[in-house]
């Protein structure tokens, strides 16, 4: 059984999160979820009293996940819902200072999600390769649903978009010319936590073109308001492109196509969600400086480069694994070669010293 003066105190903590913290509408249900545990684990006692319970809220979190792992109750929901632990005690020790005295600072940073071996499991995302081939599946010329959902799959890959964005863009947020996307909620693109930022496309002419040439065709029949991933509707035996917005459910409209494309060019499927992996590693890859990095993180519209970073690292494994090979090598630069160079650059302005080591660096990364 739940408490009652639990639950309201539950809900009291949703609104505060609503109302004053101003979380969007799916991180609000998110929240919801993570949360709820919470309150089967005190069950009738009062949140306040609970420093005492046994198993402790992490390790009832992890019997749960024990008993529920065939529905894949993820790591993920089991570290965020500590996350929304700590955080709803804080708020509770401030508002009620007398009921929530037993639970100090201390006890709220044993909420911590217990330790678990990293699963083994090959990282997965969409290649170059794989959405070349999407992208130049053959088809009726005139077979609009097809040319739509192959462009889909070039510009998933170009924007690393998440899925909800990308259904919900209208044709008035991309211009091509300047490779730009404006992913504005004032627009009606839905956005991850409401945030808005102008992002630009990977230039990868074969897939630029796909993209294009379906621009070319709904700008030319459809206002700006109308979406870039264009809703078909038959009408009179005769597809027509929809002028109509983005429905509640647009982004699973495109994991349908996507599903459908893959499985009539026999690849095996990737959810929308590996194009944004399969974008970020594809940069990262071609990245040079750590302003080339940051400039990633940003148009992922991520809002911290570690954020980037403990995201896609692993998915470098490659990568990683050719640059230490590579260090085995011979020095790229012998020692008497570091003397006469570091007195060459003592001779040079600042400016010019940075000019050279740039230099130097871009013609050290084509030997």
């Amino acid at each position: 059984m739940i408490s009652r003066a639990n639950y309201l105190l539950f809900d009291a903590f949703l609104h505060h999160l609503n109302d004053v913290a101003q979380v969007g509408r799916e991180s609000f249900d998110r929240y919801t979820t993570y949360l709820k545990p919470l309150l089967y684990w005190a069950g009738e006692t009062p949140l306040g009293q609970v420093v005492d319970l046994r198993p402790t809220y992490p390790q009832y979190l992890l019997e749960k996940r024990g008993r529920r792992e065939e529905q894949g109750l993820a790591r993920s929901t089991l570290r965020k819902s500590c996350q929304l632990a700590r955080r709803f005690f804080q708020w509770a020790r401030l508002q009620h200072p007398r009921d929530f005295k037993p639970v100090t600072a201390a006890w709220i940073e044993t909420l911590r999600p217990p330790r678990l071996p990293e699963p083994e499991r090959e990282h997965v995302f969409v290649t170059l390769d794989e959405v070349l081939a999407l992208s130049r599946q053959p088809g009726t010329g005139e077979d609009l649903a097809r040319l739509r959902d192959q462009a889909a799959t070039a510009f998933l890959f170009l924007s690393g978009m998440r899925a909800g964005a990308f259904g919900s863009l209208p044709i008035g947020a991309v211009d091509l010319a300047r490779r730009e996307v404006k992913q504005w909620p004032s627009l009606g693109v839905h956005t991850k936590n409401g945030r808005s930022r102008t992002t630009y496309l990977l230039n990868v002419p074969e897939l630029m073109e796909v993209v294009a040439q379906w621009d070319a065709r709904v700008r030319g029949r459809l206002p700006d308001t109308a979406m870039w991933f264009t809703p078909i509707v038959i009408r009179w035996g005769q597809p027509i492109l929809s002028p109509d917005p983005a429905g509640a459910h647009r982004n699973g409209a495109v994991t349908d196509r996507l599903r459908g494309l893959y499985q009539r060019t026999g690849l095996e499927y990737r959810s929308a969600h590996k194009f944004r992996h399969g974008h970020a590693v594809f940069a990262l890859q071609h990245a040079r400086t750590m302003a080339d990095y940051k400039a990633i993180s940003q148009n992922l519209m991520h809002s911290d480069v570690r954020i980037t970073d403990g995201i896609y690292a692993p998915l470098l494994g490659d990568e990683v694994r050719d640059r230490i090979t590579a260090l085995t090598g011979p020095a790229a630069l012998p020692s008497r070669l570091d003397d006469d160079l570091a007195g060459l650059l003592r001779g040079l302005s600042r400016g010019d010293q940075a000019r050279a080591l740039h230099i130097l660096a871009d013609e050290m990364a084509r030997a």
